[in-house]
C-alpha cells in the first residue's frame, strides 16, 4: 500500500513534470513565435522606415526640383513680363509710326491731288499758250507785212522816213515840227504832217489791215535839260498839237471816212525824258532825244504778250 502510494505519487509527479515540460515547451514556442513576429514586424518596420526615408529623400529631391522649377518659372515670368513691356512699348511705337505714316500718306495724297490739279492747270495753260502763241505768230506776221508795206509806200515819197524794222515805229526829229522848247507846230511841220499822214493812214487803215490795228499812238519825247515835270508837260503838249492838227474838224489832210477811222484808234501821250536816245558811246544824244514818234499796236497784241509772259512765268516757276 505504501508502495502503491509511492507509485501513485511518482506517477503524479511524472505527470506534472511532463505537463510542465510541455507547458514550458509551448511557452518557448510562443516566445519564439512572438519573437519571430516581433522580428518580422521590426524588419517590416525597418523596411517601411527605409522606404519612407527613401520617399522622403525623393520628396526632398522633388521639392528641390520643384523649387528650382519655380525659380526658373519666376525667372521666365520676369523675362516674359519684360517682353510684354517691350511688346507694349513697340506696339505704342508702331501705333505712333502708323499715325505718322497715315499723316504722311494723307499729305502725299494731298500733294498728289495738288500735282494732278497743277498738271491739269498746266495742260490748260499750255493749250491757252499755244492758242495765244498762234495768235501772236499771226500778229507778228501781220506786223511784218505792215512794216514792209509802210517802207514801200514811203520809199515812193521824198520824205526820207525810216520805219523801225522790229516795231514799225516812225520817229521825227522835233526840230522838223517845233521850234526849240515850243509846242506850237511850225508851218513846215504842218506841211510835213500833211504829206506824211495820208500815206501812213493809207496803209494802216486800209481794208487789208484796219481790223488788225487797235491803236495808233503819238508820243512826245524831250531831252534831259530841265526837270521831269516841265518836260512831261512839253512832251504832252507837242503830242497833243500833232493830234489836234491831224484830227481837227477843219483838217484837209484826210477825207471824212479816214478821219473817223483814225479818231477811233489814235491816242496822244507825253513821255518827258523817260526814254532818251543814246549815242554809240552810251551817252544821251540830246538832239535825237527831242522827237515825236508814231507807233501802232495790233489787236490783242499787248494782252497776248502779257499772257505769254504770265504763262511762261507759271510754267518755268514750278
Amino acid at each position: 500500500m505504501i508502495r502503491a502510494h509511492h507509485r501513485k505519487q511518482d506517477e503524479e509527479t511524472t505527470y506534472w513534470l511532463s505537463y510542465s515540460d510541455m507547458m514550458a515547451g509551448l511557452l518557448l514556442v510562443f516566445v519564439l513565435i512572438i519573437s519571430l513576429t516581433v522580428l518580422h514586424a521590426k524588419i517590416q518596420f525597418d523596411a517601411k522606415e527605409l522606404e519612407l526615408l527613401g520617399k522622403e529623400d525623393e520628396l526632398i529631391a522633388k521639392s528641390d526640383d520643384l523649387e528650382h522649377e519655380r525659380a526658373l518659372v519666376a525667372l521666365q515670368q520676369t523675362e516674359l513680363d519684360k517682353q510684354r513691356i517691350q511688346l507694349s512699348e513697340q506696339g505704342e511705337e508702331l501705333d505712333s509710326l502708323q499715325i505718322t505714316l497715315d499723316e504722311q500718306m494723307a499729305r502725299l495724297k494731298s500733294q498728289e491731288e495738288a500735282l494732278n490739279e497743277r498738271d491739269i492747270k498746266l495742260a490748260e495753260l499750255q493749250a491757252l499758250l499755244d492758242e495765244q502763241q498762234f495768235k501772236l505768230d499771226n500778229i507778228i506776221g501781220v506786223r511784218g507785212e505792215l512794216i514792209e508795206a509802210l517802207k514801200k509806200e514811203f520809199e515812193k515819197s521824198n520824205l526820207h522816213i525810216l520805219v523801225d524794222e522790229q516795231t514799225g515805229a516812225i520817229t521825227f526829229d522835233a526840230s522838223i515840227l517845233f521850234d526849240y522848247n515850243e509846242f506850237v507846230l511850225k508851218p513846215t511841220g504842218e506841211e510835213f504832217l500833211s504829206r506824211f499822214l495820208p500815206i501812213y493812214t493809207g496803209v494802216l487803215l486800209s481794208d487789208k489791215y484796219k481790223d488788225y490795228v487797235s491803236e495808233i499812238l503819238i508820243e512826245g519825247h524831250t531831252d534831259t535839260d530841265g526837270d521831269y515835270l516841265s518836260n512831261l508837260e512839253l512832251s504832252q503838249q507837242r503830242a497833243l498839237s500833232v493830234a489836234q492838227y491831224c484830227l481837227s474838224d477843219n483838217t484837209k489832210i484826210l477825207d471824212k471816212k479816214s478821219l473817223e477811222a483814225l479818231r477811233k484808234v489814235v491816242a496822244a501821250t507825253g513821255r518827258s525824258f523817260s526814254s532818251p536816245v543814246l549815242d554809240e558811246n552810251g551817252k544821251i544824244d540830246m538832239d535825237a532825244s527831242r522827237r515825236v514818234e508814231f507807233l501802232f499796236r495790233l489787236t490783242d497784241e499787248e494782252m497776248i504778250r502779257e499772257m505769254i509772259e504770265i504763262l511762261s512765268s507759271d510754267t518755268s516757276g514750278g
